[in-house]
Order: structure tokens, then sequence, then C-alpha cells
């Protein structure tokens, strides 16, 4: 879905009439034109095809003329309704003054953007503003019918946009960034807990598009600066959390804004990520989702970490990895390539594979990156790869995260064999072995929550982790162990601690202190 390329995208509606913009948010909720007035009305299936940019039974779950219905029409699928119908619940001469509406013909007023309901994490009924056709973000979004995408238009919400709002570090702050806004969606989330966020994006048009998200989900206007990235910004500007769905895909030349770095190879991601450092403030997060290159003769975790600027954690999770044929094939349908000519398409095909092939990329990875910046003298970096399904929202996950590793780099052996440990809530334990057998072949620890790992231990693993309720040292239960099992106690203290700072790291033991 797009708009043609070779044409400027329509029009947007005025960004400086917030009234217009709250009288318009008062109707929408006053019609239950919310998320959950939408899955009501369309019921699950059709609420779920709209996600994938499928209409027709939304279209034909609309047919009377309720107000939630006729709203769904005009706003999402892009259908011209009746102005003397509209006017009954819509503020229409201030819509169409402002350029919310437009006219169609001599009786029917049509949308100029998208504006899609969407749920917040407490609740709160925003509303997300796009470009026509463009509600879904991500692959496949952004094509119609044979049309490619216009490099400015601006993509909605798609599934990358929930997965960062989803693992980002939900603490109030001062000062937060969101590099390459788009559609505002990050920095709406930021609002709920930042006092201040800032917003940048080398497009004009989604920071326009931001500030019409922000104030039709009645949330405080951000400061939207133009440019790439973090060159918008003074010198001197730091911040507690920055959040970047950058346009990380790997591409020969920057045809879409929305997606293209313009940058060769995976060179975007790794400046954004590095760049972030010396911007953030003692303890603070950045958080992003990249893409990085699995190069022939290279580790893709050796070149991942590369990119951790100095004085901070990170924390960095591959998600997916995709063969350069898959990817490029990927991307050619989000910008509607292969509903084209298809000896273009096969000529751009050749072009990502060129590209490749000359980099010696076999592979490209996608995932999830955290930074925190630490005073600590040695700081910690994790790599890990985890293509499992986990449980979002994952920001309170994150922060445990570095709270562990905190707790695991101030106590060395001795201290942690003082310390008291809790099993941690949703673990549960699992013996695999042969029916009958006297002893399981292996015990698993599972979590069924968050990351949702699962790890195997060893029956004094197993006999640990399962007495582990904040009572007692680690210390004192190890000692118990080796007394029940006949073993050294001493001997037992010096192996044990490894596996004891494993199991905290992954969550599956908590500090009790």
């Amino acid at each position: 879905m797009g708009g043609v390329s070779n044409a400027t995208p329509p029009s947007l509606p005025s960004a400086d009439r917030p009234e217009v913009a709250a009288l318009l948010r008062e109707a929408l909720l006053a019609a239950s034109f919310t998320a959950d007035g939408l899955l009501d009305l369309l019921g699950a299936p059709a609420y779920a095809a709209l996600a994938r940019s499928e209409t027709v039974p939304a279209l034909r779950a609309t047919r009377g003329d309720t107000p939630l219905e006729t709203l769904v029409r005009l706003f999402l699928l892009q259908q011209p309704a009746p102005h003397a119908r509209v006017a009954e619940f819509l503020p229409v001469h201030a819509c169409v003054e402002s350029g919310w509406l437009a006219p169609a013909g001599p009786d029917e007023v049509a949308a100029t953007v998208d504006v899609r309901p969407y749920g917040g994490p407490d609740g709160e009924d925003w509303f997300i503003v796009s470009d026509l056709g463009c509600a879904v973000g991500g692959a496949g979004g952004s094509a119609n019918g044979g049309r490619q995408a216009d490099a400015a238009v601006v993509l909605g919400v798609g599934g990358a946009s929930t997965t960062l709002a989803g693992i980002t570090v939900r603490k109030p702050v001062a000062a937060a960034l969101d590099l390459g806004t788009g559609s505002g969606i990050q920095a709406l989330h930021a609002a709920q807990h930042a006092t201040r966020v800032t917003a940048t994006d080398l497009n004009p048009r989604a920071l326009h598009i931001t500030a019409l998200s922000l104030a039709l989900s009645g949330a405080p206007a951000a400061d939207l600066r133009e440019g790439s990235l973090f060159e918008p910004l003074r010198d001197d500007e730091t911040y507690d959390l920055i959040v970047s769905n950058p346009p990380f895909v790997i591409s020969p030349g920057a045809r879409l804004t929305y997606r293209d770095g313009g940058m060769g190879g995976d060179d975007l991601c790794r400046s954004v990520v590095q760049g972030a450092g010396e911007r953030l403030n003692e303890g603070g997060f950045a958080q992003f989702l990249a893409n990085w290159q699995h190069v022939e003769g290279e580790d893709w975790q050796d070149r991942i970490r590369s990119w951790v600027p100095r004085g901070c954690d990170a924390w960095i999770v591959q998600r997916e990895v995709q063969d350069v044929t898959q990817y490029a094939e990927l991307w050619l349908r989000d910008a509607g390539d292969h509903r084209g000519d298809q000896a273009d398409y096969q000529a751009r095909y050749d072009a990502w594979l060129d590209e490749f092939e000359a980099r010696k990329v076999k592979a490209v990875g996608f995932g999830w990156i955290t930074l925190r910046r630490t005073a600590a003298a040695e700081p910690v970096v994790t790599v890990e790869e985890w293509p499992h399904p986990v449980e979002q929202p994952l920001g309170d996950t994150v922060l445990a995260h570095f709270a562990r590793l905190d707790h695991l780099r101030t106590h060395d052996d001795a201290a942690l064999l003082a310390g008291r440990f809790r099993l941690a809530a949703e673990v549960v334990q699992e013996q695999v072995g042969l029916p009958g057998a006297e002893d399981p072949e292996h015990v698993v620890l599972r979590q069924h929550r968050g990351m949702r790992r699962a790890t195997k231990v060893d029956t004094v693993g197993a006999g640990f982790a399962g007495v582990c309720d904040g009572s007692l040292s680690a210390g004192r239960i190890l000692d118990a162990i080796a007394q029940l099992v006949g073993e050294d106690p001493v001997s037992l203290r010096d192996r044990t601690p490894a596996q004891i700072r494993l199991l905290v790291e992954q969550g599956f033991l908590e500090p009790a202190e």
C-alpha cells in the first residue's frame, strides 16, 4: 500500500490547529472509534485482516450506517462518505478547513490521512496518523495495486514498531529521544513517562505526522527536529532514554526514506548504536531495532560487539536470520516491485544480490539492541540468539536483566554464596527421561513469562533452585545438598557459583536482598 511513485503525496492536515484535533478526538471517542470499539464492530478475523492490510472483511462488516461504521470506512478504508451524514457526528467544517477531510464531489467528503485507533499500554485510547494506504508498517505495508511507494510516504504502526515499544524500559525520565520518529508511535509512548520528548526525522512529512498523532491522542507536543538521526541535536544535549526503529534495511541505494538508511551495508545501524553512547546520561537506556550482516569468515557476534560504545553495558538479542535471497525478496515485495514489470523486478533483485556478493554477505540478522550507560570499570556485553516466542511487553524484563547484571558484577563468589535468592515467579521444573526410568535423563527449568527461557540443570542445580525462597544463603543450601548426596561441601561450593551466576543472569533466580 502507499502513494504513487513520482507523485507528490497529498497535503496533510494543519499541525497548528490543536483545537480542531481536540474536537476530532472527542468526536472519535464518542463514536467508540477505538481499538476496543473496532474489535467489537469488526470481529477478530476482520480486525486481524485489517492489520495485514486486507480490507475486504472490514468493508463487509461496515455495510451499515452507524457513526462507527462510517468512520471506519472514512479513515481506515479510504471510502468517501456523505457530507450530511458525517456532519451528524464530526465537526466537518472545522475538519475540512484544517485539512483532516477534503471534499469528494458535491455531496461527499474523504479523509486526507489514515487515522488508526491504537490502544496504549494502560488502556489509553490513542490514534496513529499515517499516509493514506500506509497504516500498516513493515513488509508489504507500503505498496498497492502494482504501484511503487513514494519515497516520502509515512507508514503507520507495524510489527517492528510494536516490538520496539514493547521492549522499551518504561520508567519516569526527564528527557527522551526518538530517532527517526516516523508516525510518532515511540514518541507517543515516551510522552507518558518522560518530562521532555525530542523526536528527529530526515523526512519533514514524518515530523508533521508525528505532531498530528500526538495531538489527536491528547499527548503533549514533542520537540520536533528535522535532520538525520543525531544531527539535529546540540553538542551538549543528553538523554535518559533513546529509542529508534531506524531505516535499518540493508539495500543497494536509498529508494525509500522510511526503510533504507542510505549508507553501505549495516553502517547506519552501527552509526546509530555507536552514536548513542555519548548522548546517554548515567544509567540511561538506548534501545534499537537493527539489521546486521553475517559476513563470510566473520563471527556475527564479534561484529555486533564492536558496535557497542565505550562506557555502556549492552544486551543484544538476535531474533531472526534470513539468507540473502529471502531478505532481498522480503524488501522487494515491501516496495511492491513484484507487482510491476518483471524485467525491472529481476534487475532490482540482481542488484541486491550483487551488493551482498560484493560485501561477502551470506545472511542478515535482525534483533534488539539495548545499551545502558554505566560508570563500571568493566562494562558487560551480552550477545545471544533467541528466536523463540517471548511475552511482550518486555520493558520490565529488560530492566530486571540489567539489575541482575549489577548484582553479579558487584558480588564475587564468596559474596554470591553468602547471598540469598528466590526462584523467579512462573518458573517450573520439568524432568525428561524414558518412561519408568528411576532417574530423569535431565532436568529443565522453564520460564512461562518474559523471555520464556529454558535451561538444563544437573540434580544439584535443580535441588538448589527448588529450595531458593529467600530464607537461606546459597552457601547453606549447598552445604545441605552436599550432606544429602554425600559430596564434599568445599568441592561443591567451589564448582557451583558459575551455575548460580548463569541462573541469575538468565532470570531463573533473583537476588532476595
